[in-house]
């Protein structure tokens, strides 16, 4: 197995840059996920690694080889795509030994290669059985047997759980990490679901057209993220937006939300906000860092428009006093209603601050 170190990566169709001086080192064994909404760049970003996309201008390094200009065939990595790409005509069998076929690998080694990824994958009673004779995460293990027995430096994902129904999707979440963790192996996957990012990833790559916002281990994006865009992305549902101002006074430092409402900040928290006395900021709040009622120091009224219950807790969305819009995340026995405002407590603990013509936490 082998790390992947891109250098100053750039990718350009035409006059239209789509990627621009991208820098990501991913170490051996490492298991990375490249997240982002559609049109990111991350497809892109792990087809240069393949060598589906030729590169613009940048290196691409997998272990000590520079493979920039290489062939995808002489790169030794395995890609598993979206829509599994299987040769209906062919079995389970031949479709995982159809690469080493090319390869003139001798019949006892594929034999035993097959064997073996069959018994990892749990696809021994299937060898026999054509595509069309199996569920989408049967075919998703098949593609991923027929990328294993190449044994490769590098595993490449492309959204391969997308076209699978939820609790499929959970299942083979599981069974990828757990391949990861048997096979030792350095794995790149790409997904616009957040959720199989932070599940799976040993660290995430949040992505935006095409700039990496951050890159950090899933606790990391989500307790400490470094702009709005990773905080509004990392979590759901996503984190809420008011704005305010940071203020002092009698009762120590506060953030002061437009409507006037005055949140005390803990004073564990006042050496590193102090420096904010006065400015204008965005206040950062996730939903599951609210509660019902006026439970503590920091209670902003809210205005319910929908009450989601969905069964260990409920999810009240609506809007501030201020007319921003509002999520909490509370106790699934709430007394909430539409249009009934209500209290809420703010953990201020976990708050974040953000600039406002930035982005960037502060």
């Amino acid at each position: 197995m082998a790390g992947v170190s891109l250098t100053n990566i750039s990718k350009a169709y035409g006059d239209v840059t789509v990627i621009d001086g991208l820098d990501l080192s991913i170490e051996d064994k490492e298991f990375v996920v490249l997240v982002g909404p559609s049109g990111c760049g991350k497809t892109t970003t792990l087809r240069m690694i393949g060598g589906l996309e030729v590169v613009t201008g940048g290196t691409v390094m997998i272990g000590d080889r520079d493979v920039t200009t290489l062939r995808p065939g002489l790169r030794n990595c395995s890609m598993v795509f979206q829509n599994y790409a299987l040769y209906p005509h062919m079995s389970v069998r031949d479709n995982i030994t159809y690469g080493m076929k090319v390869r003139g690998v001798d019949r006892a080694e594929m034999d035993r290669h097959v064997a073996d990824a069959a018994r990892i994958l749990g696809l021994e009673p299937y060898l026999d059985r054509r595509p069309k004779h199996l569920s989408g995460g049967q075919r998703q293990r098949v593609a991923i047997g027929r990328a294993i027995v190449r044994n490769p430096d590098v595993f490449l994902f492309d959204e391969p759980l997308s076209n699978l129904d939820a609790k499929l999707r959970i299942e083979m979440r599981t069974e990828i990490k757990n391949l990861h963790r048997r096979l030792e192996a350095t794995m790149v996957y790409v997904t616009h679901d957040q959720v199989e990012a932070m599940t799976m990833a040993d660290r995430v790559v949040v992505m935006n057209q095409g700039v990496i916002e951050q890159a950090a281990e899933p606790i990391t994006l989500y307790e400490t993220p470094a702009n709005m865009f990773v905080a509004a992305f990392i979590g759901a549902p996503s984190m809420n937006f008011l704005k305010a101002t940071v203020a002092g006074g009698e009762g120590g430092l506060a953030v002061v939300l437009s409507d006037g409402t005055r949140l005390p900040i803990p004073a564990g928290r006042h050496a590193r906000f102090g420096k904010l006395d006065g400015r204008p900021v965005v206040f950062g709040i996730r939903p599951e860092h609210m509660a019902d009622g006026a439970q503590g120091p920091a209670v902003m009224q809210a205005m319910p428009t929908a009450i989601e219950p969905l069964g260990p807790h409920t999810l009240v969305v609506g809007h501030a006093s201020s007319g921003e819009p509002l999520t909490a995340q509370v106790d699934a026995h709430t007394a909430a209603a539409p249009d009934r405002a209500m209290p809420i407590t703010c953990m201020m603990e976990k708050m974040h601050l953000f600039d406002p013509d930035t982005g960037q936490a502060h």
